[in-house]
């Protein structure tokens, strides 16, 4: 789905490449003399920075105008490559995430390449200072390292002005895996510790257009995934779950920012973002505009009333941050704040972390439907290794925690700061084989997926309703 290979995929060879670099850069100087909309030229600029990966791909030389390629220009092949981050072969964008490197993508380089601010201990610090508690493991250990405009978020609360929250969830199956409940983990902590409200849209309109699935599987699969969701604990005082299937016709308000929002985006600037191209449907290009309605406060009328000004925080994976691009940029000219972010990394295949994880490929993922003795077969088959090859080596040299999938979930599922750093120190001394990481991650999720499921057993189809029916929530501004 990214834009660059849309826009370039008829370059053949290095020379059309240049040709169509060469086109690019004349737009975006055309559109910056012309003082253009930004997010017009923003989006021209990605595309020219994502075409000038693909000429270096492609020759294995930068692209430099007015320097066209040689005739024999050929990258030269070296094998896989051990660096990753945009300039070497990442992927991220709503639809598609991978990289080359074992270790996954280069957070770091994404920062950069999205334009958002670093987590640092600064801001931890200060969200335990404000809100009272210690900092969630995932903000400890940097799982939530990517952030947009959350001082202010913090700035407005310390002045006792609120704030809601707003994630979601793209129903495509019946059954959610273990990385799905990442950003609602999170997100139970945020709303425990700050005492917001939180709307969660289940985007089953998303998943029709994008998948091969009946319109009636995709809202089943919506309120199924809810049933997930409540079981994470949510206040259902304070939560306010949709459908958008059920939502959009049942609230004009909603409808009516998603228009407004549709008025100010250009078809040029959704292909820009996402990638689109002139075989898509109508309805993924409209779609962007559905998925940043929930950040303006006046959708929903039920729990905000009339008022615009209130501020929203969106906990997500970062591969979601292009849609709130769009949306950050939309929001002053639509009269509306915008929405601040928190992005996380993301929770990897089984296979390893070169992708994340798969809910239509089950030896991909441990399902919250697995059983004890599943989730154990699952590890010890197909969870990557950083280990050596025998059990001599491994003593004398050690694992590698950094590519070990073990090792990764652990520091999304493990509470114990120290007992962690045992854990990475013991692996990487070689004192801790691997078939003893993969007992204490199966010891550590086997109980957390059995509560889930027994919480999950107590929602009844009557809390669902109560959770989706549309009614104001117990909080003060």
């Amino acid at each position: 789905m990214t834009d660059c290979q849309g826009d370039a995929e008829g370059a053949k060879s290095p020379m059309e490449l240049y040709e169509k670099l060469t086109q690019v850069g004349e737009q975006v100087r055309s559109l910056k003399a012309a003082k253009a909309e930004k997010a017009e030229i923003d989006a021209a600029v990605q595309l020219l920075l994502k075409m000038k990966l693909e000429y270096n791909k492609m020759t294995g030389q930068d692209y430099k105008a007015g320097c066209p390629p040689s005739e024999n220009s050929v990258a030269p092949d070296n094998g896989p490559t051990t660096n990753d981050g945009a300039d070497d072969g990442d992927t991220v964008d709503p639809w598609n995430v991978s990289t080359n490197n074992a270790k996954g993508v280069d957070y770091e380089k994404l920062i950069v390449r999205f334009g958002s601010s670093k987590i640092d201990k600064e801001l931890v610090d200060r969200i335990e200072k404000v809100c009272g508690q210690k900092p969630h493991r995932f903000l400890r250990r940097g799982i939530f390292f990517s952030h947009r405009d959350m001082h202010q978020v913090l700035d407005a609360y310390e002045k006792h002005k609120s704030f809601y929250l707003y994630t979601g969830r793209g129903p495509s199956s019946e059954a959610m895996h273990v990385g799905h409940l990442i950003p609602f983990i999170f997100t139970k902590w945020l709303q425990d510790v700050f005492d917001i409200p939180l709307v969660i849209q289940m985007t089953d309109d998303e998943k029709y257009l994008w998948k091969d699935l009946t319109l009636e599987d995709c809202h089943r699969f919506a309120v199924e995934n809810a049933k997930d969701i409540i079981a994470c604990g949510f206040d259902v005082n304070k939560t306010f779950i949709f459908s958008d299937l059920d939502y959009m016709g049942a609230s004009p308000e909603f409808y009516k920012n998603v228009v407004k929002i549709q008025k100010h985006v250009t078809f040029n600037q959704v292909k820009g973002i996402f990638g689109f191209t002139d075989s898509d449907c109508i309805g993924k290009i409209s779609f962007p505009a559905i998925q940043a309605a929930p950040s303006f406060s006046n959708s929903f009328p039920q729990i905000f009333g009339a008022r615009k000004d209130i501020p929203c925080l969106i906990p997500c994976a970062i591969d979601q941050d292009p849609y709130f691009r769009m949306t950050r940029d939309v929001a002053p000219r639509i009269g509306y704040p915008k929405p601040a972010l928190l992005h996380s990394t993301f929770f990897p295949a089984l296979q390893g972390a070169q992708t994340k994880m798969s809910a239509s490929d089950p030896n991909s993922s441990i399902f919250l439907t697995d059983t004890p003795k599943g989730i154990k077969n699952k590890i010890n088959k197909h969870a990557f290794s950083g280990g050596k090859d025998t059990v001599e080596d491994h003593r004398k040299y050690g694992g590698n925690p950094d590519i070990d999938v073990s090792f990764m979930y652990l520091t999304f599922f493990l509470e114990d700061d120290e007992q962690l750093e045992k854990i990475r120190q013991d692996y990487t001394s070689g004192a801790l084989l691997t078939g003893e990481l993969k007992k204490i991650l199966t010891e550590t999720l086997q109980p957390l997926i059995a509560e889930h499921q027994e919480r999950r057993k107590q929602v009844t189809d009557e809390m669902v309703k109560q959770f989706m029916t549309p009614r104001p929530l117990n909080f003060k501004f």
